[in-house]
């Protein structure tokens, strides 16, 4: 039976929540009356003006079938194309994962859901994604060098405060009195600070009259969200902190000594979403040059050519349970010290830790010449031009990113490790290798190749800087951010299917480019911490897991990746960040080690990725597997258990370990969106 044939019933929605001007209350859902799951296709509710925080709405859906459902606050803009959906931002979303639900059998129903984020009396919700907004990131910090120079004398010793203001961003309404959707409606362009040390951060609220005070260990990050990322001026002002030498009597800006311009078009003009400017800050009486301010920014605009739905989000989900394991590259390195015969992020490999009760395996995704995402460890790769039968190597480090997918798959390679010594046995493997163990697999073939139960850590590959000015893989340029990021968010969103995925990445700013993009998965931030293994990083960001563990409750993302190496000095850092909300998973050689594992895990670490997951444990179902076999075993009911000849009924313990199945204290969604189903 076609929707149109079906019989419907009508169900009056009622909710209360407050918003801001111009902002309003909008329903979405599982049947097509409620969107499809489309924020552009959402209901918007009415406002009951007697009662400022009420809104209600009637709609038809189908008699007698469940239709789930949630809120969210937004902004409904006219289209860009005539005739064309509505041009919708989500603000903040209900993201409870037991969702509303409404299954009329009357002619009419009225529902009257409470209050806007608490649902079956739990409070989850989360701020949106880029639909159609661009956020455009300003930096101001210290990993280089103090980001203002002076030239000026009388301010060499001055000590500033800086405050960012936006201008010719307002629009005047010709008529006030026009209610329309596209006049009522408006979304404002709005700034916000964050400031991140490893002592903590404070986020998202609006500056002082005289702005801020930089700290060399502190990270100040200005945010604008805006429809028209081309077109603003966005102004630094400067203000001296001891005002005691050069106020003016009546003066209504005391302190203040110049200000530095930046032209938001400027970004588009130099085709790159991600970069330095350096400004000349001018003085405030006449035309001349008092210093200059070295400014970072950061484009993220909506991710092309893919919606996200509003069906489900895992953004800031983790069930709360014991340690899962994680196949380092699979089943492991395949340079690690010991390594079995199964080469690293290779089908094989993957469905090899699959088979030995690995709840993720961990794999790098980059990018090949001609955009397809590939599975592959280094940024570079050495290949050789030896011929068959002539042990005879000449061996060329190639980036990845210069070679085609089909020119990867012909390739015999090495590991960059070979340049320096012997280590060839990449090379020396057999001419014809079967497809499950060649090298450069696409994204899609491990979707298509590893079981569903089998979660997915897709850490995604980006160029470092070192303290030391050089870069990883000697390469100080590399894709457009948001071009990379939308071409493997694309594929992920298309195959993941039912499948678990969490994301992870060194880059903080990948980090942050996720969160924003997309509205499903978690991103983990990648740290090394302070570490005598790996040469300091250039990001303040990434130099210890105390800032690391800020940065990821200043951008709201899952937690952190953190550094065994730092972590065994520091075990409490596992505790503090889980605190706060945050997961915490593990890396690093030192995992390897059985007993530095077993510490771990009695810390309540979250995850632990290691190599040697096969050779640790025998062929066995993983913790995804076990959960839903007592799952399977709950709900069968004692009057079925009696039908059975026999006196219980039970799961093999070949096919799940006996664990317990009691539901522990964080089996509920927590007030802070953490959850745990």
């Amino acid at each position: 039976m076609s929707v149109s044939a079906m019989e419907t019933c009508e169900v009056t929605l009622a909710v209360r929540a407050e918003t801001s001007p111009g902002e309003v209350i909008a329903v979405v859902g599982s049947c097509e009356a409620l969107g499809s799951w489309s924020h552009e296709e959402a209901v918007i509710l009415h406002h009951n003006d007697d009662d400022g925080c009420s809104w209600t709405t009637t709609v038809k859906v189908p008699k007698g079938v469940v239709s789930q459902y949630r809120y969210f606050k937004g902004f409904f803009l006219e289209s860009k194309n005539a005739g064309g959906p509505c041009q919708v931002i989500v603000n903040m979303w209900e993201t409870h994962h037991q969702l509303r639900t409404m299954s009329p059998t009357a002619a009419h129903l009225n529902i009257d859901d409470g209050q806007f984020g608490i649902h079956n009396e739990i409070n989850c919700v989360d701020s949106g994604w880029l639909t159609c907004q661009t956020e455009i990131r300003l930096r101001l910090h210290y990993s280089k060098s103090p980001p203002v120079s002076i030239t000026k004398k009388k301010f060499k010793k001055s000590r500033f405060r800086i405050k960012l203001t936006l201008e010719g961003i307002e629009e005047e309404d010709d008529d006030e009195d026009d209610l329309s959707l596209s006049s009522l409606h408006k979304m404002p362009t709005t700034l916000e600070i964050s400031m991140i040390s490893p002592n903590g951060y404070k986020s998202r609220h609006s500056q002082p009259e005289c702005g801020y005070a930089l700290e060399p260990s502190q990270w100040t990050e200005y945010c604008i969200h805006t429809m028209d990322p081309d077109n603003l001026e966005l102004t630094f002002e400067f203000f001296e902190e001891d005002l005691s030498e050069h106020v003016v009597q009546g003066d209504v800006h005391p302190g203040h000594v110049g200000t530095a311009c930046l032209l938001s078009s400027s970004f588009l003009e130099s085709g790159k979403d991600i970069g330095r400017v350096t400004l000349p800050i001018m003085g405030r009486n006449a035309r001349q040059t008092i210093g200059k301010v070295r400014v970072d920014y950061l484009v993220i605009r909506p991710i092309q050519g893919l919606q996200c739905d509003m069906s489900a989000s895992y953004t800031k989900y983790w069930k709360k349970r014991s340690t899962v394991d994680v196949g380092h590259r699979g089943a492991g390195s395949t340079h690690a010290a010991k390594h079995h015969k199964i080469r690293e992020n290779t089908i094989a490999s993957f469905t090899s830790a699959a088979k030995h009760g690995a709840a993720y395996v961990e794999f790098d995704v980059h990018l090949s010449k001609d955009a397809v995402p590939i599975v592959y460890h280094d940024l570079t790769c050495c290949i050789s031009t030896k011929k068959k039968n002539d042990k005879n190597l000449e061996l060329i480090e190639v980036p990845v990113k210069d070679l085609t997918f089909d020119q990867l798959q012909l390739l015999k390679l090495a590991h960059v490790t070979a340049m320096k010594g012997s280590d060839h046995r990449d090379l020396l493997d057999d001419e014809d290798e079967i497809d499950e163990h060649q090298p450069f697999p696409s994204l899609s073939q491990i979707f298509q190749s590893v079981p569903e139960n089998v979660g997915f850590n897709i850490e995604l590959k980006w160029i470092c800087q070192m303290k030391d000015g050089s870069w990883d893989g000697n390469m100080s340029s590399y894709f457009n951010m948001n071009t990379f990021l939308d071409i493997i968010l694309s594929c992920v969103l298309q195959k993941a299917g039912k499948r678990r995925i969490v994301f992870s990445c060194f880059d903080p700013d990948v980090c942050t480019m996720v969160r924003h993009k997309q509205n499903k998965y978690p991103i983990l931030f990648l740290t090394q911490g302070i570490s005598d293994v790996y040469p300091e990083l250039m990001d303040i960001r990434c130099q210890s897991t105390q800032i690391a563990i800020s940065f990821a409750q200043s951008e709201n993302i899952l937690g952190i990746s953190a550094h065994t190496e730092e972590l065994l000095k520091h075990l409490e850092y596992i505790g503090d960040a889980q605190s706060k909300g945050l997961v915490v998973f593990s890396w690093g050689d030192d995992n390897n080690n059985h007993e530095i594992r077993r510490k771990l895990r009695q810390q309540g670490i979250d995850g632990l990725i290691y190599d040697s997951i096969c050779e640790e444990q025998g062929e066995q179902p993983n913790i995804f597997q076990v959960e839903e076999q007592h799952s399977l075993q709950e709900v069968i009911t004692e009057e079925t258990l009696k039908s059975f000849t026999c006196s219980c009924y039970s799961i093999p313990c070949s096919t799940a370990p006996c664990v317990s199945s009691k539901p522990g204290p964080e089996s509920t969604e927590s007030d802070s969106g953490l959850s745990s189903s």
